[in-house]
């Protein structure tokens, strides 16, 4: 319990470091030095916040009554606090790091097509799908529908690393979409367990684990559009 205890803090600070941090990148003026320094700040918690999560997510699976005294339900605590937060810590991971290499490397993709990268990518994907059968076992159906994201991510990210030929600005797209899609990540988990310890009857409730995933899809689909806008004179160059 020590070890747990010692764990959720440590998670809740990066968390909400990650949580703030978020928006400075997203409303500062994008690649000025406010916008690398905050977006820096914010990769960094979220890599911290998802490597202490898939802790947490080991003392959860271990003892789950012990961790979760609120429960005498231990499938429920280790599908939802185990595996699923699992999921969701490799996944604020693997985007995080695939947002920052997008973006430091640029148009250089033999420096982020990594190995590093690929089994960040493929670890997102294999936590995805297991989130999603242990959903399925236990009746939580919310786990496989948080599941699809990582899925999908995961498939983007690992087809455009293996592209021969990908469009000059692409990295800028991927820099972003990883980056909100880590936000989502972090929101969705604070917003699904911290209901837990604060309005247990909002715990499950699935409006509440949609709305970060509808409002950032919302933002990235208007920020594609800009950038596809944005393309077409290159592309016709």
């Amino acid at each position: 319990m020590i070890l747990f205890e010692g764990l959720v803090a440590a998670h809740v600070a990066t968390g909400a470091t990650g949580l703030v941090s978020l928006w400075a990148p997203v409303l500062t003026r994008k690649g000025s030095q406010r916008h690398k320094f905050w977006g820096r700040v914010f990769v960094g918690a979220m890599i911290a916040t998802g490597t202490i999560a898939v802790g947490i997510s080991l003392c959860s699976l271990f003892y789950p009554l012990e961790t979760h005294a609120f429960s005498e339900d231990a499938p429920m605590i280790r599908g939802l606090f185990g595996w699923m937060m699992m999921y969701l810590g490799v996944l604020t991971v693997a985007l995080a790091w695939h947002s920052y290499v997008a973006a430091r490397f640029k148009t250089d993709r033999t420096a982020y097509a990594t190995p590093v990268n690929f089994a960040l990518q493929l670890a997102m994907a294999a936590a995805a799908l297991n989130c999603a059968v242990q959903g399925l076992l236990i009746g939580q159906y919310l786990m496989v529908g948080i599941a699809v994201p990582g899925l999908v991510a995961a498939y983007l990210h690992v087809r455009y690393l293996r592209q021969s030929a990908p469009s000059p600005r692409e990295w800028l797209a991927q820099h972003f979409r990883a980056g909100i899609g880590a936000g989502i990540s972090v929101y969705t988990a604070f917003f699904a367990f911290g209901a837990v310890n604060t309005i247990p009857a909002l715990a499950f409730n699935p409006i509440l684990w949609a709305l970060p995933t509808v409002l950032g899809v919302g933002y990235m689909i208007k920020h594609q559009r800009q950038f596809d806008m944005r393309a077409k004179p290159v592309a016709a160059e």
